[in-house]
C-alpha cells in the first residue's frame, strides 16, 4: 500500500489554537508559508486546512501557500452550501492546473453557522443528500465534457470546466476526502468518497467502521475505485516515553484549569456523531489500546484534539502501524507548537513509518 502523510495548518483568526504560542502574526502569510515550507523540508506531502464561517477563507489560504511552495499539497476543506459545485469545480481545476496537480479536497458536511453565509438548515438526510450530489457533480465536471445533471439540489446544463484536469498516472482528479460517522454520512462515503477520514478512535472502532464501509460499498454498488481510509489524529511525540506522558499530562492539567478550547464549546461540533463517539471514549478510561489518551476530550479537546497518541517516536509509530495493518493508508497528523512539531515528527516519526 502507498502511504501518505499530511499535517495540519491552523486556519484561524484567534491565536493560540490548541496550545500554539500566541502571536500577532499567527495567521500571516509569512507564518503560514514558513509552516508549508517546513513540511516540504521535513518529508510531509502536504497539510489539511480547516474550513468554517468566521475563519479565513480556506481556498484563498491554500492558493497563497501553493504559490509560495513547490511540492506542498493543500487538502482544502470545503462545504456544500458555502460553495456551489460548478463554481468550486472550476476554481479547483484552475488551481490544480497552476500547481501541477497538487490539489486535494476535504468535503465537510457538519453543521456550521449556515445563515451567516446565506445557506439554509436541513435535516440530516437532506444535508447528506446534498453532499452526495455535490460530490457526484464535481467529479463529473472534472472528468467529463458537456455535463448535464438534474438532481434534487443541483442542476447544470451542458457544463464543461476549463482548464481540464490533467490525468497524472492513476490520478484523474483531486482526491475527495470525506468524514462523518452517522449512518447517512457512511452511505455517502461508501459510494462517493475517495478517502474516508476517521478521527482517533481505538483500533477496534476503526476496524469495525472499515468493515462496515467496505460491505456498504458493495451493497450500494460503488462505481469508483475501492474506498481508501485515513486517520486524523494528534500525535504527541517526545524524545522518550516518560517525557511524552509527563508533558501530555501536564498539558491536560492546564486545559482542565483553563477550559479554554473554543472548539469544545462549539454546539455544532459537539452534536456531531463522530465527535460524540470520541467524547464517549473517556468513559472507558484515560488510556485505551497502548497509548491513545482520551483525557483531553474531558477538558476542551475537540475534533482531532479529543484523543492523542502519546509516546516516543517509536511508541507512536508502532501504534500508527497497527492502524495501517487495518487498512489505513492516509494519515493527517499534528501537534503544537506546529512549526516545531513539523520538524520533530518529520525527522523522528516519518522515517519509522516509511521504513
Amino acid at each position: 500500500m502507498t502511504l501518505e502523510f499530511l499535517w495540519y495548518i491552523p486556519n484561524q483568526v484567534v491565536a493560540g489554537h490548541r496550545g500554539e504560542p500566541v502571536s500577532a502574526d499567527h495567521n500571516s502569510l509569512e507564518t503560514l508559508t514558513a509552516q508549508a515550507r517546513a513540511l516540504e523540508a521535513h518529508g510531509w506531502r502536504g497539510a489539511l486546512l480547516g474550513a468554517g464561517w468566521g475563519r479565513p477563507d480556506t481556498f484563498t489560504v491554500a492558493t497563497a501557500l501553493a504559490a509560495r511552495t513547490t511540492t506542498f499539497e493543500p487538502l482544502i476543506a470545503v462545504r456544500p452550501g458555502y460553495w456551489r459545485p460548478a463554481n468550486f469545480a472550476a476554481s479547483a481545476a484552475a488551481l490544480d492546473h497552476l500547481t501541477g496537480g497538487r490539489v486535494r479536497v476535504n468535503i465537510v458536511s457538519g453543521k456550521d453557522d449556515l445563515g451567516a453565509y446565506g445557506d439554509t438548515e436541513g435535516d440530516q438526510a437532506d444535508r447528506y443528500g446534498r453532499t452526495k450530489e455535490f460530490m457526484q457533480l464535481v467529479r463529473k465536471l472534472w472528468t467529463e465534457d458537456d455535463v448535464t445533471y438534474r438532481g434534487e439540489h443541483y442542476q447544470v446544463t451542458n457544463s464543461t470546466v476549463q482548464p481540464r484536469i490533467a490525468r497524472r498516472g492513476d490520478r484523474r482528479h483531486p482526491t475527495l476526502y470525506f468524514g462523518g460517522a452517522s449512518a447517512a454520512a457512511e452511505r455517502v462515503a461508501a459510494t462517493e468518497a475517495d478517502v474516508q477520514l476517521f478521527w482517533g478512535e481505538p483500533l477496534s472502532g476503526v476496524r469495525e467502521r472499515i468493515e462496515r464501509l467496505t460491505a456498504l460499498s458493495a451493497e450500494l454498488g460503488r462505481e469508483h475505485a475501492p474506498l481508501r481510509f485515513g486517520l486524523r489524529v494528534t500525535t504527541f511525540v517526545r524524545d522518550t516515553t516518560e517525557q511524552a506522558w509527563a508533558e501530555a499530562e501536564a498539558k491536560v492539567a492546564e486545559m482542565a484549569a483553563q477550559q479554554a478550547d473554543q472548539d469544545h464549546r462549539n454546539p455544532f461540533r459537539r452534536n456531531a456523531v463522530g465527535q460524540q463517539r470520541l467524547l464517549d471514549l473517556a468513559e472507558r478510561g484515560d488510556v485505551l489500546d497502548d497509548n491513545l489518551y482520551t483525557a483531553p476530550g474531558r477538558y476542551g479537546g475537540g475534533g482531532a484534539g479529543t484523543t492523542w497518541l502519546v509516546g516516543s517516536a517509536e511508541d507512536v509509530a508502532k501504534s500508527l502501524r497497527r492502524y495501517q495493518d487495518l487498512g489505513i493508508t492516509h494519515f493527517v497528523l499534528s501537534d503544537t507548537p506546529y512549526l516545531r512539531e513539523i520538524g520533530r515528527q518529520g525527522d523522528q516519526l516519518l522515517p519509522l513509518l516509511r521504513g
